[in-house]
C-alpha cells in the first residue's frame, strides 16, 4: 500500500511515466485528485464493491483492483449498491456469462438513482470479441471495460472512466508484459495467494481457459520469493501458489526452473507456516514435485489433480495427453509417498461420445483412488472450443442420470475419506467465526477440511492444534488439544478406510 504523502508529491503537470509500475503510481495520484473533487460535490465519501465470479486467480486478481481502489480512495461497501461496482468476470461456461448479464439489468435500475454511480466489468469474459460488442450494443450503460491481460493498468482505466462521458473500452488479444510492485488489499491478513504464472498451453478441447487468459508466462523465481517474504512480513502463515498449470512453471523463463524447485526455494523463506498451490496438471506432475512435497511439512497434504474423465477415448478427445493407467500410476505413486495426502479432482460427465462403458471407467478410477472430493460438472457446449462442434452430443436426460450416480459415488467414499481422521489431533489455520454459530471458530487442517470448534476470536489468524472429535461427513466438530499432535504413520496407515 502506499503512503498517501507519496502519492500526493507526484507531479501531476508532468507527463506520465512510459514504464512501468511508476506510470500507473501516477494514474492512481491523478484518479485520486479527480475522486476527491467528486467527494467533494457528491459532500460523502465514493464507495465500491467487487463482485469476484470464478477460481482463485480472479480472486487474486480482485485483491489487486482492491488494493488501488483503496489507494485512489474509495471506500469499500458490503453491497452492490455503491458508487463503482466492478465485476472481476469468469467464462468456463457459457451460463456464467448468463450470469453476469442478469447481474448488469440489476445495476441498470441502481444506477438511475445514483448519478455518482459508474459500472466497470473485467476478467476472462471481456476477453471475448462477442461479449465486447454485446455490452457495446445493450449494455451502454456499463461505463468500463477491460480484460485479464491489462489488468495492472486498472488506475489509468479508472483515470479514463471518471473523465469521460462514455464507455471506456480497453481489451488486449495478449500481452508477455507481467507488471510488479502494485497495491493490493488481501481478503484475509494471515493468508494470501501468490500469482506464479499467467495463461495455458494446454488447450484442452473443452476448455476457452487458454483463449481467454492467453499462453503461459511464468513470473521471475526471485520476484515470486521476493513477495512471499514480504507477506510473511507482513503477518502471512499461508501462502497458495496460484498458476492454470503450476507444474509447468518455468519452461518461459530465459533459465528455466521447475515448480519443484521453486516450491522447494519458498519452503525455505522463515516465518511461513503453510504453503499450498493448484492447479496441477497430471500430465506434468514430476517425481521430483512428489519428492518435494513429502519431504516437507511445511507443504499442505492435499493436492488437486484434475481427472475429467477415466476413459482413454475420451481423455484423447479432450486433449488431456494422459491415460487412465498412468493417471492411476501417478495416484499411487503420491499416495504411497504420502499416505496421509487427500487427493481431490475435477469430473466431467456426458463429454461428447461419452458411452456407458466410458462412465464406468470414470467410476472406476474414483473407486480405486478415493478422493476426499470432487468437482463435479455436467458436460455443457463451450463456445469457441473444439468440443462445441463435436459430434455424438450426450442427450441431457442421459447426462443427468450419469451425474446422479457419480455424485452418489464420490460423496459416499469422500464421507470415509474425511472421516479417517476421527480422533487425531490436527493443526488447523483458524480463520474466521463460524457463519451458523459465533461461539465457535472454523478454520482449516493442512489436507483443506473445514473444523468447527469453541475458542476465543484472538486465535484468528492462528495455527493451533485442535482434536477432531466428530466427522460430519465432510467437516470436523472439535476442541482445543493441549498440543500432542497425533500424527504418526503408523496411526494415519490404521485409519486409513481401505
Amino acid at each position: 500500500m502506499y503512503r498517501e504523502i507519496e502519492l500526493d508529491n507526484i507531479d501531476l503537470t508532468e507527463e506520465p511515466p512510459q514504464e512501468e509500475p511508476a506510470r500507473q503510481r501516477y494514474f492512481i495520484a491523478k484518479a485520486r485528485k479527480r475522486l476527491r473533487a467528486i467527494s467533494e460535490r457528491a459532500r460523502r465519501p465514493m464507495t465500491f464493491r467487487i463482485v469476484t465470479f470464478g477460481c482463485q486467480m480472479n480472486a487474486r486478481d480482485s485483491e489487486k483492483l482492491t488494493g488501488i481502489l483503496a489507494a485512489i480512495g474509495y471506500a469499500p461497501s458490503d453491497t452492490e449498491d455503491a458508487d463503482l461496482v466492478v465485476y472481476n468476470t469468469c467464462t468456463v461456461r457459457e451460463n456464467a456469462n448468463r450470469k453476469v448479464y442478469g447481474h448488469l439489468g440489476k445495476l441498470k435500475r441502481l444506477k438511475e438513482a445514483n448519478p455518482y454511480m459508474r459500472i466497470a466489468l473485467c476478467g476472462c469474459m471481456t476477453q471475448e470479441a462477442q461479449v465486447v460488442d454485446k455490452l457495446k450494443e445493450s449494455y451502454r450503460f456499463v461505463d468500463l471495460v477491460f480484460g485479464t491481460h491489462n489488468i495492472f493498468q486498472f488506475a489509468q482505466l479508472v483515470c479514463q472512466m471518471l473523465e469521460s462521458d462514455s464507455m471506456v473500452v480497453e481489451v488486449w488479444e495478449g500481452t508477455d508484459q507481467i507488471v510488479e510492485d502494485l497495491p493490493a488489499q488481501r481478503k484475509y491478513p494471515f493468508k494470501s495467494g501468490v500469482n506464479i504464472m499467467f495463461g495455458c498451453n494446454n488447450f484442452c478441447s473443452y476448455c476457452i481457459v487458454p483463449y481467454v487468459r492467453g499462453r503461459e508466462r511464468s513470473r521471475s523465481p526471485q520476484a515470486i520469493l521476493d513477495e512471499i517474504q514480504n507477506l510473511v512480513n507482513d503477518g502471512v502463515v499461508e501462502v497458495m501458489l496460484l498458476g492454470q498449470n503450476v507444474n509447468s512453471y518455468g519452461k518461459t523463463l530465459a533459465q528455466p526452473l521447475s515448480f519443484a524447485r521453486l516450491l522447494s526455494q519458498a519452503v525455505e523463506i522463515p516465518g511461513l507456516r503453510r504453503v499450498r498451490f493448484m492447479t496441477s496438471h497430471p500430465k506434468d506432475l514430476s517425481d521430483e514435485l512428489i519428492q518435494v512435497m513429502a519431504s516437507s511439512d511445511k507443504i499442505c497434504r492435499h493436492l488437486h489433480l484434475p481427472m475429467q474423465s477415466g476413459s482413454d477415448r475420451i481423455l484423447e478427445k479432450m486433449n488431456r495427453r494422459y491415460t487412465k493407467e498412468s493417471y492411476l500410476r501417478l495416484a499411487d505413486k503420491i499416495q504411497t509417498a504420502m499416505p496421509d495426502i487427500a487427493l481431490t479432482t475435477d469430473i466431467i460427465v456426458g463429454f461428447p461420445g461419452e458411452t456407458e462403458e466410458d462412465f464406468q471407467h470414470t467410476l472406476d478410477v474414483v473407486r480405486q483412488v478415493r478422493y476426499s472430493s470432487a468437482f463435479t460438472f455436467q458436460y455443457s457446449k463451450r463456445t469457441g472450443t473444439p468440443a462445441a462442434v463435436m459430434e455424438e452430443q450426450v442427450p441431457a436426460d442421459v447426462v443427468q442420470e450419469r451425474f446422479n450416480r457419480l455424485l452418489e459415488t464420490v460423496q459416499d467414499i469422500a464421507r470415509e475419506e474425511c472421516a479417517r481422521w476421527e480422533g487425531t489431533t490436527g493443526q488447523v489455520l483458524v480463520e474466521q467465526v463460524n457463519h451458523q454459530d459465533d461461539a465457535l471458530l472454523t478454520g482449516r487442517l493442512g489436507n483443506n477440511l473445514l473444523v468447527h470448534f469453541p475458542a476465543d476470536r484472538a486465535l484468528i489468524g492462528k495455527i493451533v492444534d485442535v482434536r477432531l472429535n466428530e466427522c460430519k461427513g465432510f467437516y470436523y466438530m472439535g476442541e482445543i488439544s493441549d498440543g500432542n499432535i497425533t500424527n504418526d504413520a503408523a496411526i494415519l496407515e490404521n485409519k486409513r478406510i481401505l
